[in-house]
């Protein structure tokens, strides 16, 4: 049995690879008369680091506000339903908890290319969520 793919998790971080997933996504919705959910995951340690990083943590927030609303412009004009999440954490794990919670039928990301050599010793957030994910993943390079 195929299963019909109608919810699509995007996460975003602003890069230049995760807004190229963003295209690779609107179409797949196009085709499916889907639905994309961008997700945007500020990182943890912003949280609870006391008056000093205040100015960090409203920085990140403004950051992560500003890519949803890009994101969210380019679904419109593509005439793709477009939800937003943005939350903090870790990525990795917050991306797979989220797909597999709310039942997504993909996940669409980027990949930023990093080099075998580099990802072995410092591992890549794709990388972590294709291996962990319940739900299937697409990687755009």
């Amino acid at each position: 049995m195929k299963q019909k793919i109608s919810k699509i998790l995007v996460p975003m971080d602003g890069s230049p690879s995760s807004f190229k997933a963003l295209n690779e996504a609107i179409y797949l919705a196009r085709q499916c008369h889907g639905t994309i959910t961008g997700l945007c995951i500020i990182p943890i340690y912003t949280i609870n680091l006391g008056k000093l990083l205040t100015s960090l943590k409203n920085q990140s927030q403004k950051e992560a506000k500003k890519v949803m609303m890009d994101a969210k412009k380019q679904c419109a004009q593509n005439g793709i339903v477009f939800n937003e999440k943005i939350i903090y954490g870790n990525q990795a794990w917050e991306i797979t908890e989220f797909a597999s919670y709310k039942k997504f039928d993909l996940i669409v990301m980027g990949s930023r290319g990093m080099s075998r050599v580099k990802e072995a010793f410092l591992g890549s957030v794709a990388n972590i969520v294709v291996h962990k994910s319940k739900v299937p993943v697409l990687i755009v390079k």
